[in-house]
């Protein structure tokens, strides 16, 4: 590893083209997942577009928060929790409440994605959801125990682009009155909505909190700024250095955009479908009719060619999510055991993050997962259960991610006083329709 020395950063479009990929991969973690391709449908169909200022302002919130996390691993060539584990107070409190519950959001979270891309394995083959989920799960993993992160990207970044375009020609072809769209861009709450509807899908945006965290892996796997760098405390003390990873920093500001504008475009495109399609029919994709029902997207505007395609869409969108989100996964969990792990005495392997993040991948995220499925079978309450904890992690993440930068990183490095109380916004927008959350369900006792 080199000590102190931090390498260029990319300088003509063509060189900074080809260092995107962590972006487009955090997009394609959610892309064809919860956040864009099933709870959109689900509250245009529901509620019309009286939700897209929430959408537009979660996502113009969560890019601020992304960036704040790729601002952290670009400095320091680390991931969130190994900043995490070095904020003041027990030892260790940070990754324990990061990682405790992201537990249950991965297994529920995968599980729910998993039977969702079933829904459409037995349209076009024989067998049941429940064999088709098992098979979404484990072929996942094998790809992930074999092709490794480059392999990742490229499958990740086509099946996201594919889905994406089929998803945003559809949503033209049927696009709204230019008047109901901007109806929706004021901020209203409508008398008879259901949060648990909203939260999940808020929170699933682009990716959850969970999702946020594996930016800070994917930035050191391309090998942004510091990655690879032994001493970065080092580094930092050299100005050449520190203006290095400025350039590196607007290299991640890039493809954080472009991963983030992707994401909206998709879960805007799926938004109009869901209100212009099967809003007039009171159609709702559900459970094991998720497939079968997002298919008549398409089918509306195009037939039956339209019906399949969107079916092959569905099934490639979620495989591709599930895969994504068990390699997420997998990192943040080995790197949290890692840690948790410290000075104790255990097998050598068992610190091995590579080993621990293959035997994660093969229990806590495709046998685990299975069972809970095999036992639950309701996708879409899996996820919503998932979406809950997820809106009231963000906030964590947001806010401490935040207090690593203010506190830790050098001066030219940390974010400006109006990057700083954007975030804090983020902070306090998720967790006020979390708040909300509680609130009717405590009014429903």
């Amino acid at each position: 590893m080199n000590t102190a020395s931090i390498k260029a950063s990319p300088s003509t479009w063509k060189e900074k083209l080809r260092w995107l990929g962590p972006g487009i991969t955090w997009m394609a973690a959610g892309a064809g997942g919860a956040g864009e391709l099933l709870f959109p449908p689900r509250v245009g169909s529901l509620y019309g577009y009286a939700f897209l200022w929430a959408l537009l302002l979660a996502i113009l919130l969560k890019w601020f928060v992304n960036r704040e996390i790729g601002r952290y691993s670009v400095s320091t060539g680390r991931s969130l929790l190994d900043g995490y584990k070095k904020l003041p107070g027990p030892r260790n409190w940070a990754v324990w409440l990061i990682i405790v519950p992201q537990v249950f959001v991965a297994i529920g979270s995968i599980a729910g994605i998993a039977g969702a891309a079933a829904t459409a394995f037995i349209l076009m083959l024989p067998g049941s959801v429940k064999i088709w989920t098992g098979v979404t799960l484990f072929s996942a993993v094998i790809l992930l125990t074999t092709g490794g992160y480059k392999m990742i990207e490229k499958v990740a970044m086509a099946l996201a682009i594919l889905l994406g375009l089929v998803g945003v020609a559809t949503a033209v072809s049927v696009f709204p009155e230019p008047a109901k769209l901007a109806a929706g861009l004021r901020p209203q709450i409508p008398a008879d909505v259901n949060y648990i509807e909203i939260i999940p899908w808020l929170s699933f945006l682009l990716a959850g909190a969970a999702g946020m965290t594996w930016y800070s892996y994917w930035i050191p796997a391309k090998g942004y700024g510091a990655a690879g760098v032994e001493n970065v405390d080092q580094a930092w003390k050299d100005e050449s250095n520190i203006k290095k990873l400025k350039g590196w920093i607007g290299e991640m500001t890039l493809d954080n955009t472009l991963g983030v504008m992707g994401g909206l475009l998709i879960v805007v495109a799926f938004l109009i479908l869901g209100a212009e399609l099967l809003g007039p029919q009171q159609l709702v994709p559900e459970e094991n009719e998720v497939a079968s029902v997002l298919g008549k997207l398409l089918e509306s505007s195009w037939g039956k060619a339209g019906f399949w395609a969107m079916i092959i869409g569905v099934l490639i969108g979620f495989w591709n999510t599930a895969m994504t989100n068990q390699d997420g996964w997998a990192r943040l969990f080995a790197n949290g055991a890692n840690i948790l792990l410290g000075r104790r005495q255990v097998n050598d392997k068992w610190k091995d993050e590579g080993y621990l993040r293959k035997w994660i991948l093969w229990t806590l995220l495709a046998a685990a997962p299975l069972i809970v499925y095999l036992f639950a079978g309701e996708p879409i309450g899996l996820l919503q259960a998932a979406g809950i904890i997820e809106a009231f992690h963000i906030p964590i993440i947001a806010g401490l991610t935040l207090y690593m930068n203010v506190k830790t990183l050098p001066n030219g490095l940390k974010p400006s006083k109006p990057t700083i109380v954007v975030n804090v916004i983020a902070c306090l927008f998720f967790l006020g329709f979390a708040g909300l959350y509680i609130v009717q369900l405590m009014g429903k006792d």
